[in-house]
């Protein structure tokens, strides 16, 4: 895909800055992918709430960014925190792109498992395409048209096991998992002129601190505190270092050097590596529709380019 009608990199795109960023928006897939069976861990043999840890690790998170920024980027910093117009862009950013990306996710993994919910997440492909086509005014190409048939095919299998009586996937899965496609969508698009505008860190730190701090009053994180051992702890720190820190600020820092629809084709690769590690570290057994489902969706991510 040309790539035309997507949000402008804040840069000139030379051919190394193209690499690097296509080598963030993988590296930040692959942590994600490995993210989602690392939270299957932490709510299957630690009963962790989906929520406690969506507002642990997003407060924590925006902690790190924002002193991160304060050392490396303060002017951009400042900057944001004294606009006070924009004020409702990052809140709304927060809600969008940090509050439902989070929760989505891990509410999509918790009726069904990492792989499942990533290839689920991968539909966001199909929304940025929409996005695309609207803002330059053309329609989608026959490749593109075959894409966006494989995906809702997938989804299908998916669903319901190839069988048109039964929903083999509990409706909250899906649902949660296309509400998750959306809100991935949204991370695609909306962040890119605040970070051209603030810095990754910057818009990272706040927003992901608002949403946590939202989340806060309704989670209250002390009075449902897991009970982890010396492991839990350990998977624990790896989802907000590696896992929220590290995949969200790549996946940015990729976005902004080669535009939304390039980043979330790329981005494809986590529902591969979600399912790798969901098979080897939680058990999850897929059937063999369920592969079928998956092969269209990433058949499907590979054709609309």
């Amino acid at each position: 895909m040309s790539g035309k009608g997507e949000q402008t990199p804040s840069f000139e795109q030379t051919p190394r800055k193209m690499a690097i960023g296509i080598a963030c928006v993988l590296i930040g897939g692959t942590c994600w992918g490995v993210n989602g069976a690392v939270s299957k861990i932490l709510m299957e043999e630690y009963h962790a709430a989906p929520l406690w840890i969506a507002c642990v690790r997003e407060i924590i998170a925006g902690i790190i960014f924002l002193v991160a920024a304060m050392i490396g980027t303060p002017h951009s910093l400042r900057s944001a925190v004294t606009s006070w117009r924009e004020y409702p862009k990052f809140v709304g950013a927060a809600l969008t792109c940090v509050t439902l990306v989070q929760v989505a996710y891990l509410f999509s993994i918790h009726w069904t498992n990492a792989g499942t919910a990533t290839v689920l997440q991968t539909v966001n492909l199909l929304m940025v395409l929409i996005y695309v086509c609207v803002r330059a005014k053309r329609r989608p190409t026959k490749r593109e048209v075959i894409g966006v048939a494989l995906a809702f095919v997938g989804v299908w299998l998916l669903a319901t096991g190839g069988k048109l009586s039964t929903l083999s996937m509990p409706l909250p899965g899906l649902f949660w998992g296309l509400m998750d496609a959306f809100s991935c969508a949204c991370l695609a698009i909306i962040p890119v002129g605040l970070i051209a505008r603030y810095g990754n860190l910057t818009f990272n730190g706040l927003t992901f601190l608002i949403s946590g701090l939202i989340l806060l009053p309704f989670v209250k994180p002390w009075q449902n505190m897991p009970h982890f051992d010396a492991r839990g702890w350990w998977l624990m720190a790896f989802t907000v270092v590696v896992g929220t820190v590290v995949a969200f600020w790549l996946f940015m820092a990729g976005v902004v050097r080669i535009g939304s629809m390039r980043a979330t084709l790329l981005a494809t690769i986590e529902p591969v590596t979600a399912t790798i590690s969901s098979v080897l570290w939680t058990g999850s057994v897929f059937t063999p529709v369920d592969i079928v489902g998956f092969v269209l969706i990433l058949i499907m991510s590979f054709l609309v380019q």
